[in-house]
C-alpha cells in the first residue's frame, strides 16, 4: 500500500548534458488526447493563458495516460489530478524558454549569459527537436499537473504553476524545520502528489513540484534506466495525416 504522506527525500537536480546522452529506443506509442478522460481533470494551462501556439487539448503517450489513471486511483477520496500540460509543440517550448531568459536578463542586467542560462534551465528545459535529445515535453512523456478537490477547488501547493522562485522546488516545504499549519498542509499536498506519481512509475523534476516524467530521457537518467522509450512526437495536422495515409497505400 502506498504511503501518500511519506516524506519526499532529497533528489538530485538534473544534469541536462547527461540526460541528453541517454539513448532512445523509440517504442512508437501514439499520443492520446486526454480531454475526455474521466479519471482526472484536464485544464490546458498555456492555451487558457494565451501562450502563442499552445494547444487547446493535452496529449500524452498512451503509456503515460495509463499511468496517470493509476496515480489517480491512489489518491484519497475527494482528490483529483488536474493535468495542466503534456505534449508541447516546439514553438511553445522556445517561447517559454526565451521569455523567461529575457525576464531574468532584465531583472539581472549584470549576470553573464552562462548564469542566465543556468537559471532559465531550472524552470524551462532547453528547446530541442533533435531526434537524439528532444525537450521532455516534445516527447509526450512529460506531464505538468496539480491537485484539486471533488468540487474543483485547487489545492494549495505553495507556489503557482510555473512560478520561477525557490518555493517551486519540490522539497521546499520539507526543509522548513518548524512549519506552521499552512506550511504543513502545503507539504502534505506535495507529498500526496509526489508519492502517487512515483508509485505509478514517474520521476519528478526537483525544481518543479508540478513536473513529472515517464519514458523520456530525463526519466531514464533519473531512475538509472539503460535507455529512454520516447523520442520526439508530433500531433499531425489533418492535411499531413491524410498525406501520410495515402503515401502508405502506395508503398
Amino acid at each position: 500500500m502506498t504511503d501518500l504522506l511519506a516524506p519526499i527525500l532529497p533528489q538530485p537536480d538534473p544534469d541536462w548534458a547527461e540526460a541528453f546522452r541517454v539513448p532512445i529506443v523509440e517504442c512508437d506509442q501514439p499520443l492520446q488526447a486526454m480531454g475526455i478522460a474521466t479519471g482526472f481533470a484536464v485544464w490546458p494551462a498555456y492555451h487558457r493563458l494565451g501562450v502563442p501556439n499552445a494547444q487547446p487539448e493535452c496529449y500524452a503517450r498512451t503509456g503515460v495516460f495509463e499511468r496517470l489513471l493509476h496515480a489517480a486511483s491512489l489518491l484519497p477520496d475527494g482528490l483529483r489530478l488536474v493535468i495542466l500540460d503534456a505534449w508541447r509543440p516546439f514553438a511553445v517550448q522556445q517561447h517559454l524558454y526565451d521569455t523567461l531568459y529575457d525576464i531574468l536578463r532584465q531583472h539581472q542586467p549584470d549576470a553573464d549569459p552562462a548564469e542566465l542560462t543556468r537559471r532559465t534551465r531550472e524552470f524551462v528545459a532547453p528547446p530541442s527537436t533533435r531526434a537524439e535529445s528532444p525537450s521532455p515535453h516534445l516527447t509526450g512523456g512529460a506531464i505538468d499537473l496539480t491537485l484539486c478537490d471533488s468540487e474543483g477547488r485547487w489545492l494549495d501547493m505553495g507556489s503557482l504553476f510555473d512560478e520561477a522562485t525557490p518555493r517551486s522546488y519540490t522539497r521546499h516545504y520539507e526543509e522548513i524545520a518548524a512549519p506552521d499549519e499552512q506550511q504543513r498542509r502545503i507539504r502534505d499536498n506535495r507529498r500526496i502528489l509526489f508519492n502517487a506519481m512515483s508509485a505509478a512509475g514517474f520521476s519528478n523534476l526537483s525544481s518543479e513540484w508540478w513536473h513529472y516524467d515517464y519514458g523520456d530521457q530525463l526519466w531514464a537518467a533519473h531512475l538509472g534506466m539503460p535507455h529512454a522509450i520516447y523520442g520526439p512526437a508530433q500531433v499531425l495536422p489533418l492535411e499531413q495525416l491524410w498525406r501520410q495515409q495515402l503515401e502508405g497505400l502506395h508503398r
